[in-house]
């Protein structure tokens, strides 16, 4: 972790999987640049998958929630598309969970503008808890209501990791408002 965990998280650091939630944990506290310039940490992600995203994405103004999730899946050993960067493409991912989100699974949520896209590590009785790229322009977790969820994914090819379960959480904190 690049910055240490809110201590409502802190639990989240002993998690032994599943991997994307290692990896996206890895980038916590990751920022982007604000006015000119860009970190070179945000937009090396797209040079890190490749292909038509490398050549594209060039400024962290961009919105880079699927980005995020993006390279987090590449470093779990899960497959990547080039059509990633758009949050609700994630809905073609992987499998459907066709019960209860879990530790770990993909959430796409619809937003004014757009989608975004990021990590179930926990929800209360009004918002899940979310692990994602720019989210406040940074990677971090916020609450975002559970009435804007589109879907949830998951992608295990030999099984779901044992420690895959809802978490309870309080709700602290307001709820994200907007993640673009």
């Amino acid at each position: 972790m690049l910055i240490p965990l809110p201590e409502s998280y802190a639990d989240l650091a002993a998690e032994p999987g599943p991997r994307m939630l290692i990896e996206g944990l890895a980038l916590h506290g990751v920022r982007e640049v604000s006015g000119a310039g860009s970190n070179p940490v945000v937009t090396g992600w797209a040079d890190e998958i490749g292909g038509w995203l490398a050549s594209f994405y060039k400024d962290d103004s961009i919105p880079w929630c699927g980005l995020f999730t993006g390279v987090i899946a590449k470093r779990a050993g899960k497959p990547v598309r080039q059509d990633m960067l758009g949050a609700r493409n994630w809905l073609k991912w992987g499998n459907a969970v066709t019960g209860r989100p879990v530790l770990g699974d993909v959430l796409v949520f619809e937003r004014p503008g757009g989608g975004h896209v990021g990590l179930y590590v926990g929800e209360d009785a009004h918002a899940f808890h979310v692990l994602g790229g720019n989210q406040g322009d940074a990677v971090s977790i916020v609450r975002v209501d559970k009435s804007r969820l589109l879907g949830a994914r998951n992608f295990y090819a030999i099984g779901q990791p044992a420690n895959c379960r809802r978490i309870w959480r309080k709700p602290d904190g307001g709820l994200s408002a907007n993640e673009a």
